[in-house]
């Protein structure tokens, strides 16, 4: 009998369970701790009831979890120095998206040498969440693959949902399921139709194909997520963080019946993929914070940063030692100085439109 399936696939390798990763790297209480207090803090901005502006900021990708940790604990630190205004998410992304070849992150290439070790990189970044959280930081990432959440989920605060997956009926039922907040960013086209069908249909019940802890394929069967958000990240070659692109999301809203849950991402196509720029949106935007607390409303809930200890980034270099320390491979970023300054001169500027009695 002539074979029919299977004619392009080179190999199948096993892949431990999420049970068996779970099982090398267990939860911690603190950091278990960590990651319900971020959930909670999230769901009360989200609702309303904290009146404090969420920021995810960190590194574009995660390659070292040297230098990742060392950003870590210096956000740990201004974390705690701006909590009356702010909570702080470490942005922990994984996975990175691509239109054509490149990097695919420190899941799918943790050696980064198209070994593709993903059994390695899975257990990797799970050690790198877990000490994360057990600093005090609650992470944030964005959802690519739709097993990874059972590798990882118990771990994750905030998740986002890329421009280019908004769309995708796989990552709304994923969503749907998800135990944390989901961010859906606009169209690369800057149309926000995707993004505002996404959060009504995560906010549904699903029923779709997946796995359980134990590896086993499964019929997925979800309650739905209440906590979906719109993600403005500018496209179609221009931005939309500007007051009157708000006005137009928050009409887009009202029109579905949802709330006005806002998240601002100041880099991508809000600042031209310049990082200089980010301060300057992010200016823009505690500005605009600032003058709709004061008008006694709110729709800017959130603000997102691409952030690592050096500016820029860089090319993989096929000797990897050559890497320099705290620069991005993605996406380039700002600096921790940088970093340190927008986000004292926000806490500031917010100070006297925030009142928050109780930031722990």
């Amino acid at each position: 009998m002539q074979q029919t399936e299977n004619l392009n696939i080179e190999a199948f390798e096993p892949m431990p369970t999420p049970e068996e990763i779970h099982a090398r790297v267990p939860l911690s209480d603190a950091a278990a701790e960590s990651v319900l207090a971020g959930r909670r803090t999230l769901e009360r901005i989200l609702d309303g009831t904290d009146p404090r502006v969420f920021v995810v900021v960190g590194p574009c990708s995660i390659h070292d979890p040297v230098a990742g940790l060392d950003y870590a604990r210096r956000l740990k630190k201004l974390a705690d120095e701006v909590a009356g205004t702010m909570l702080l998410v470490m942005r922990v992304y994984f996975e990175k998206p691509r239109t054509a070849t490149g990097w695919k992150g420190y899941i799918n290439d943790p050696r980064m040498d198209d070994s593709f070790h993903i059994e390695e990189g899975m257990q990797k970044a799970r050690e790198f969440l877990l000490a994360v959280n057990e600093i005090g930081l609650p992470a944030a990432t964005e959802a690519l693959d739709p097993i990874g959440p059972q590798y990882l989920g118990d771990l994750i605060a905030w998740v986002a949902i890329g421009a280019r997956t908004s769309e995708s009926q796989t990552h709304r039922e994923m969503s749907s399921g998800l135990s944390a907040p989901v961010g859906f960013k606009n169209g690369t086209d800057g149309s926000l139709d995707a993004a505002v069908n996404a959060i009504i249909s995560a906010s549904s019940q699903h029923s779709f194909l997946g796995i359980n802890m134990q590896g086993r394929s499964s019929v997925v069967r979800t309650a739905g997520n209440r906590y979906g958000h719109l993600v403005l990240r500018g496209g179609g070659g221009r931005p939309n963080y500007d007051t009157v692109s708000v006005a137009l999301a928050e009409a887009a809203l009202d029109k579905a019946k949802l709330p006005h849950n806002i998240v601002v991402d100041c880099s991508h196509a809000n600042s031209y993929k310049k990082p200089e720029l980010q301060p300057l949106v992010m200016h823009d935007c505690i500005n605009q914070i600032a003058d709709q607390r004061k008008a006694g409303h709110r729709s800017i809930v959130g603000l997102m940063i691409e952030s690592f200890i050096e500016a820029g980034n860089q090319p993989i270099p096929a000797d990897l030692s050559q890497l320099k320390y705290g620069c991005s491979v993605t996406d380039a970023c700002v600096d921790w100085a940088t970093t340190e300054k927008m986000l004292r001169e926000a806490d500031a500027a917010l100070r006297g439109v925030i009142t928050n009695p109780n930031p722990a």
